[in-house]
């Protein structure tokens, strides 16, 4: 079943159209990957689902694009409510300057957790829920940013899931990460497709193959193809898609 379903998705900067008549079907619980050289779309495409952009001035869109059914871009929609729902992980780990627990615990404490017993509860099942309770069970106190870069986004996706989303967005989590962390979060993201609704933008050709159940390829602002990830890297329709993985094009 569709978590999400975009529909005619135009985009633009100003006047300059980043996205043209996007249409995709993203299934809940697995793992979408967006691929596609540099300035294709695929971070523009990836905000668009939790309208990130709007903070981008003299952006504007139309089309639909539906979480369960109900288009994000209806006036009706609590922003605020939409980015609980639909979390972020960025490209380099965004760690606030302060503890680790602190990270954890500050959406819970914005959405008005209550008692320091209930924090920590949240705190404990975000951070085992990111592989990481282990290596910082001990150290909740520590500053984050004292931590390993590969510590430093599983603490990005712990705060991320601390406040209980369906869809976690990830926008090249691995491109600061040494190859050892990338397989952590790899890893990582395959068990949280158990829970959550997972698309990733990534560069890496193998990365895609590795982890996702689904892949959109871009060109250009345009999506020249979505399908099963074995079948786009197998048995791709497109020329131009088989072009870009083995090389010849990008």
């Amino acid at each position: 079943m569709a978590k999400f379903l975009v529909e005619h998705l135009d985009f633009y900067y100003g006047s300059h159209l980043a996205l043209s008549d996007i249409s995709l079907s993203i299934s809940g619980r697995q793992i979408t990957a967006l691929i596609g050289p540099s300035g294709c779309g695929k971070s523009t495409f990836l905000r668009c689902l939790n309208r990130m952009n709007d903070t981008i001035r003299g952006t504007r869109v139309s089309g639909k694009v539906l979480l369960d059914g109900m288009d994000i871009y209806d006036r009706s929609m609590n922003v605020v409510e939409l980015r609980k729902r639909v979390g972020m992980v960025f490209q380099r780990p965004n760690c606030f300057p302060q503890s680790v627990f602190d990270n954890v615990a500050f959406g819970p404490r914005v959405l008005g957790t209550g008692s320091r017993l209930g924090l920590d509860r949240v705190v404990e099942e975000s951070l085992r829920g990111a592989s990481l309770w282990d290596e910082v069970k001990d150290k909740l106190d520590q500053e984050a940013l004292s931590l390993s870069l590969g510590q430093q986004q599983r603490l990005c996706i712990a705060r991320t899931i601390a406040v209980k989303p369906e869809v976690i967005l990830m926008d090249e989590p691995c491109s600061a990460l040494d190859p050892i962390a990338t397989l952590q979060i790899e890893d990582l993201m395959r068990s949280l497709k158990a829970e959550y609704t997972i698309v990733i933008v990534t560069h890496n050709m193998q990365q895609a193959a590795r982890v996702s159940d689904f892949t959109g390829f871009f060109w250009m602002g345009e999506l020249v193809e979505a399908g099963v990830t074995k079948d786009i890297f197998t048995i791709p329709r497109q020329k131009l898609t088989e072009d870009y993985i083995t090389g010849r094009a990008g």
